[in-house]
């Protein structure tokens, strides 16, 4: 799989990039797509306010905009590609401020909503809206399943103690034959 994830135009540090690349791969096993291709931008109010007025004709900022590859004419050329999830941190960070979470979590929210529009979901009417959501819980329980398996990980992977071998016993040391007494050298003789 092939994850690419980038900064545009934002200072804001909420989420790292390799916390959000980590998570959008965890999102694609959980889908059963290991071949997929996803870009990910994190962005400011700014830049995503332009691309929703360019391209939906709404002239505000909102929190994601995803911009599916497999979709409309030549969507059958796109392979693995899916597409582009678009996510404003600052947005995020207002709503999970207002909802009373962590702005990872809503961003991890909308990396996970931002991917099934990629998918052709959608949320037109009421009935949609709540397949959507529960898919959305659905993605998001399975990232912190997957979260927290890690945490335990490296405690399990550490490899155990060396167990310390018994030190070899010492043989007796072989006894010494006595020296054979050396007989007196011979004086020379003047």
């Amino acid at each position: 799989m092939n994850v690419s994830v980038m900064r545009e135009n934002t200072r804001s540090r909420v989420v790292t990039t390799a916390e959000i690349q980590r998570a959008a791969e965890t999102l694609l096993r959980t889908l059963k797509l290991p071949k997929a291709e996803l870009s990910v931008v994190l962005c400011d109010d700014g830049t995503i306010h332009a691309l929703n007025r360019d391209y939906r004709k709404k002239n505000k900022p909102t929190d994601v905009l995803a911009f599916a590859l497999r979709e409309g004419d030549g969507g059958h050329l796109a392979g693995d590609m899916l597409g582009d999830v678009i996510i404003s941190l600052d947005t995020a960070t207002r709503q999970a401020r207002e909802r009373g979470i962590a702005t990872r979590d809503e961003v991890r929210m909308l990396l996970a909503h931002g991917l099934l529009h990629l998918l052709g979901w959608d949320h037109r009417d009421d009935a949609e809206d709540a397949r959507m959501r529960a898919e959305t819980d659905r993605l998001l329980a399975a990232l912190a399943r997957s979260e927290a398996r890690a945490t335990k990980e490296p405690a399990a992977k550490k490899k155990p103690a060396a167990k310390k071998e018994p030190a070899a016993k010492k043989k007796p040391a072989a006894k010494k034959k006595p020296a054979a007494k050396k007989k007196p050298a011979k004086r020379a003789t003047a």
